[in-house]
Order: C-alpha cells, then structure tokens, then sequence
C-alpha cells in the first residue's frame, strides 16, 4: 500500500548573522491516509517549522517529500496550487488566522471562490453544508469573528480547510488557545470528520494528554531532531529516550495517592546555530557521556519504535 505522505531527511535552516540555524534536521516519517501523527516537543523544537515545510509555506533546504507516490520536494506554481487543495492546516489561534472583515460564511467560502469552477449558488450551499459538518449553527452564517467565541472561531477554521476535501490536514496546535472543556469538543470533533472523511493528520502540540488520546503515532522532537518515534500507547507504556521521560514526567496525575518522579533537566540548551554533531539532548541529560558526542541517528529497538540515544538499553 502507498503512503499518503513520505519525507525522507527534511531539513529546513535559517540564516542568520552567527551562521545557519538548524530548525528541522533530517527528519524523516511516513503517514498512512487516515491516521495521526503527533508531533511534541518543547517550543522552538521545530514542530511547527516542520509542519510549514510539508506543505510549502516554507521552502526545505534539503531533503524529499512524497504525496501519494509522487515528489512534491520542489512543487511550484499549478503542481503547488492543485497540491494544496490536498494539503491544508488548521491554525493556533482561530482569531489571528480569520479575516476580521469577512463573515463566516465569507470566510469558508473564500477557499471555494480562489479554486473557481463553481456558480455562487453552489458555493453558497457546500459552505452552508460545512457549516452544519463542524457544528456551527446557521444563524452564524452573517456573524463576524468578533462576535464569536474560541471555539465557534476554530470551527470556521475547521470548515475553512476541508472546503475543498483535503487529504491531509496540519493541525497546528488547535487546541491549545481554547478553555479546556472546548478542547474536548474540538479534538472530539476532529475524530469525527477523520472517520467520515478519511483524514490524515499531522497534530502538532505540546499537550502529550491531547497528543495520547488523539495520535495513532507519536514523534518526539527536540532542537530540530526526532529523538523518538513509536505508536502512541507504547511510547507511554515503554518510554526509552531521556528526553521523552522528562516531558512524560511532567503530566499532571490525577491519582494523588499515586507519587510519580518529576524528572528535572538542568544545563544549558544546545544552540541551534550550526550545531556540532552529537546528540543535542548532551547537555541536559544526566546519563550523558563521551559517547554521546558521537553522530547519534534513530534505531529501530522494536518494530516501529525509533529512538535516538545509544544508551536507550542501558537507563
């Protein structure tokens, strides 16, 4: 079976005045139609980075990317306008990502009217249609993004992606400027439209709660590099590198009769600016040694579990 979404050693560097900042370093993953990825990490780990360079709002440096069998690394022009209209994103925050001067179906229809193709009585009915798909109730078809909520807000970001029925869907953290019982009804929705649909995501979050309940795959990043890769419930069952235990650690129980270890890291980040080779994690690892500054690479420690330390066995 051909994955929907093959990259194989991305990188995306920055320029700046103290040299190239490595903010996506060889990551590489495939992605079956209709499953999630989850992507966590710290912030300035590069997640969001990744997840721009898929779909081309930023350039990669290096590497290959495949969408259904074909290389899409260098799209430009119609390959990249037809491309899009299989690849969309969800933003972070519903109320930056939204025109303040267009109504909400103005705002779900623009995907639709930029395509073409389609009498305005049409449009007008599949809007209305993606309206009812994420919940929002026809009385918010004239509203503006002012008037609404959070929540109302993402869900026309919702709709506004899968205007044109996408295969692929970068959720860019989608919950996470929402109340918390909001969350639950978006991420709960989400579900729903990738079961009806046959939606693949890359779901982009630092909240490894959300990340757990919602990913069939889980990949671990840190300073631009994947240190770990496994399915979800067996990256929380058998965590191996020292980096995705802290971040774990770092879950609220609820049990308070039940005590869990908070692992602490210490020492400096490593600079992203042209890093030297070695396992960037060095610095804030306890179990760190000379090893460890040799060029570290993921392995494969069971089947479909990735992690990148050489002392994984060893902690």
């Amino acid at each position: 079976m051909t994955s929907l979404l093959e990259v194989r050693d991305l990188k995306k560097y920055f320029q700046t005045k103290a040299g190239a900042l490595h903010a996506v370093d060889g990551v590489s993953f495939v992605l079956e139609a209709g499953k999630t990825l989850g992507v966590v990490g710290e912030s300035g780990c590069g997640k969001t980075t990744l997840g721009r360079t898929v779909l081309h709002l930023l350039e990669p440096t290096d590497g290959q990317m495949f969408f259904e069998g074909e290389d899409i690394t260098r799209a430009k022009g119609k390959e990249l306008r037809r491309l899009r209209e299989q690849m969309q994103i969800i933003f972070q925050d519903p109320f930056s990502s939204l025109d303040p001067r267009k109504s909400v179906s103005e705002s779900i229809m623009e995907p639709l009217i930029l395509r073409g193709g389609m009498p305005r009585s049409e449009m007008l009915s599949q809007t209305r249609e993606l309206m009812d798909t994420v919940g929002l109730a026809a009385r918010f078809e004239s509203s503006y993004p002012h008037e609404l909520d959070g929540g109302r807000r993402q869900r026309i970001g919702i709709a506004r992606a899968l205007a044109l029925r996408p295969k692929f869907i970068v959720c860019d953290e989608p919950v996470s400027a929402l109340d918390v019982s909001i969350q639950a009804q978006i991420i709960n929705l989400m579900l729903d439209l990738q079961d009806a649909m046959h939606l693949a995501y890359m779901f982009v979050t630092h909240d490894l709660s959300v990340v757990k309940y919602i990913s069939d795959d889980i990949m671990v990043m840190y300073l631009g590099q994947v240190v770990e890769k496994a399915p979800s419930n067996e990256l929380f069952s058998d965590t191996l590198h020292p980096y995705s235990k802290a971040l774990l650690s770092a879950i609220p129980n609820p049990d308070i009769e039940k005590k869990t270890e908070r692992i602490l890291l210490h020492g400096e980040i490593t600079s992203p600016i042209n890093p030297k080779p070695g396992c960037r994690f060095m610095a804030r690892c306890r179990y760190a040694s000379e090893e460890c500054a040799m060029q570290q690479s993921l392995v494969e420690c069971s089947p479909g579990h990735f992690v990148s330390c050489c002392k994984y066995d060893k902690i």
